[in-house]
């Protein structure tokens, strides 16, 4: 008997640990001998008929999907018609979408036969077990047998739903990726591991706040599992713990565990309440090496009365201070979070919570849109509000009482850019330069939005120097005289992204300064052969605005920047 764990991820760099879990977890303690558990993973970008063909020919007696709001679509798709072509195999469901509302979720797609609700770890080795015992045949069911945590279709059509299981035990599931590594392509995709589970806090819109029981994996594992992942040099682990520094002194630990055993490659991100940080903290992240960490802190917004609407219990103020200060140094990746749609937030006070979160300089500033989910509290709260949201997954807000369906496209267009002109480093000279003709940060990347959705530029793919040039152009019809002005720093970030072969039709022509470009670099760099100089680096000439004077800039392509990427530079 074969069982087939089916992930959909979003991108391929993506993994899914949660059916690495299932698996290594049928396998382990007491398995079901006579059932084989295979995986198999796609993306939302294969085609589905391409997926369904590939399931097909697996030849599965059991099919388990893992499901999420980026995949239920396809998912949904995929069960009607793998339940046509073979109407006697059993059909699963797990995953936040299949967890809530179960008998719900079971009515609406007739197809599946069950769903294993929360956590699985127990649940799915029990399931195997049940039907190794059984078969799958018929509708001999054994309630005595059946899993906790499970919910269950009679042939008649009558709805049988088990009590939840018991919480697990974060030690009792195996570290998957050493037991798999052999047999799975993990070297060139994001990693995500769990120390622990639940959330202390309980923002309302979170599907972490509905897991009150907080446990942690013993350090000893943790420290054994990462050092896992450091000899094997991946390039970036993501822990999917909630609020990673609930507990000081254990962070603290890990933390100090990443930097004593650094290989100098690896990336691990942290999703961590700044609040919590403290001058501990903050002297350790002093000592690390620039990029091994990176944090994600949601502010998600700056207006009190929303905070509270939403349960966010903490001191704005303080998480400022804090990721400020965390940035200081320049070692730690700061990725900051807003979330457009949330109770008594309209546009006006939306964007002044974007004003005062780009004053604190992220590293990444993300725009989220509210997505109201089963399970949460909001999603029980939005008819009250109400709150107008999508009615097929991802569930992403379409109108609030303070936030118009029009005013939400206007901050799409915003999210946009500062994903291409803020988040991607490579203008941030540019920007410097335009912010102060507008006022507010909110007003600049407003009014580009404003511009790139008027000439149509989000309907087609564009080459890097078109982004440089749209700036430009930009810059020439908002901002009077500045057009002129602005060549110079966009020029400059042109280069200090990337030695780029084509050159810019707004840089200045450096035919006439070759010779000097060579005299110079060979003054400064005697021991250095020039040609295997210039294969690294690039000098770009520059004049001043006022005096004409020339500038000589060189771009050092061999070091950059691990924050930004950006190449080192000085003046020759």
């Amino acid at each position: 008997m074969k069982c087939l764990l089916v992930a959909i991820n979003a991108k391929y760099i993506h993994s899914n640990l949660a059916v690495y879990s299932l698996k290594a977890c049928a396998e382990k303690g007491r398995p079901a001998p006579g059932v084989q558990v295979e995986l198999a993973e796609y993306t939302i970008n294969h085609r589905a008929a391409e997926i369904l063909d590939d399931i097909y020919m697996r030849k599965a007696d059991i099919l388990c999907f893992s499901c999420y709001i980026w995949n239920i679509g396809h998912v949904k798709t995929l069960v009607r018609n793998l339940k046509r072509l073979r109407p006697e195999v059993p059909i699963w469901l797990g995953g936040p979408e299949g967890s809530f509302d179960v008998e719900e979720c079971l009515l609406e797609l007739p197809e599946a036969d069950g769903i294993l609700y929360g956590e699985g770890e127990r649940s799915f080795p029990e399931l195997l077990r049940y039907y190794e015992r059984n078969g799958t045949a018929g509708d001999g069911f054994r309630e005595g047998e059946l899993p906790h945590g499970s919910a269950w279709r009679r042939a008649d059509g009558e709805l049988l739903v088990m009590p939840p299981a018991e919480p697990v035990c974060m030690d009792e599931i195996p570290f998957v990726y050493e037991t798999m590594w052999e047999e799975s392509d993990f070297e060139n995709r994001i990693l995500y591991y769990e120390a622990g589970r639940g959330c202390p806090f309980r923002c309302s819109y979170c599907l972490s706040s509905v897991d009150k029981h907080l446990r942690f994996r013993s350090l000893s594992k943790v420290y054994e599992e990462l050092g896992f992942f450091l000899e094997k040099r991946i390039p970036q682990v993501k822990f999917v713990d909630r609020t990673f520094n609930c507990e000081k002194d254990r962070a603290m630990a890990i933390w100090t565990f990443l930097r004593d055993h650094d290989n100098g490659v690896t990336n691990f991100h942290f999703e961590i309440g700044a609040e919590l940080l403290d001058e501990d903290c903050f002297a350790l992240f002093e000592t690390m090496r620039p990029g091994l960490m990176r944090l994600e802190i949601g502010v998600q917004s700056a207006n009190p009365e929303t905070l509270k609407a939403v349960c966010r219990t903490g001191d704005f103020e303080k998480l400022k201070l804090a990721a400020e200060r965390t940035g200081r140094n320049r070692r730690v990746l700061r990725h900051l979070d807003l979330i457009a749609g949330l109770p008594y937030e309209d546009y006006e006070s939306f964007g002044r919570s974007f004003d005062a979160v780009y004053q604190m300089e992220p590293d990444e500033l993300q725009l989220g849109f509210l997505k109201v989910l089963k399970g949460t509290r909001l999603y029980e709260e939005a008819k009250r509000y109400p709150i107008l949201y999508q009615a097929e997954a991802p569930f992403e807000v379409l109108e609030t009482p303070w936030l118009s369906h029009e005013e939400l496209i206007r901050l799409k267009q915003v999210e946009e850019m500062v994903k291409i002109y803020y988040n991607s480093h490579q203008f941030l000279f540019s920007i410097k330069f335009l912010l102060p003709f507008f006022g507010r940060p909110f007003l600049f990347y407003e009014g580009l939005g404003r511009a790139w959705a008027r000439q149509g530029m989000g309907k087609r793919k564009h080459v890097r120097a078109a982004l440089y040039q749209f700036l430009l152009d930009f810059a020439g019809k908002e901002v009077p005289g500045a057009g002129e002005a602005l060549q110079k720093p966009l020029t400059f970030d042109y280069y200090l992204r990337e030695h780029a072969k084509k050159r810019p039709r707004f840089a200045l022509p450096l035919e006439p300064y070759k010779e000097e470009i060579r005299a110079r670099l060979t003054a400064r760099f005697p021991q250095v052969p020039l040609k295997r100089l210039l294969s690294d680096i690039h000098v770009e000439v520059f004049r001043s605005f006022f005096t004409e004077e020339e500038e000589y800039w060189m771009f050092d392509y061999g070091n950059r920047d691990p924050l930004t990427g950006n190449a080192d530079f000085l003046r020759l």
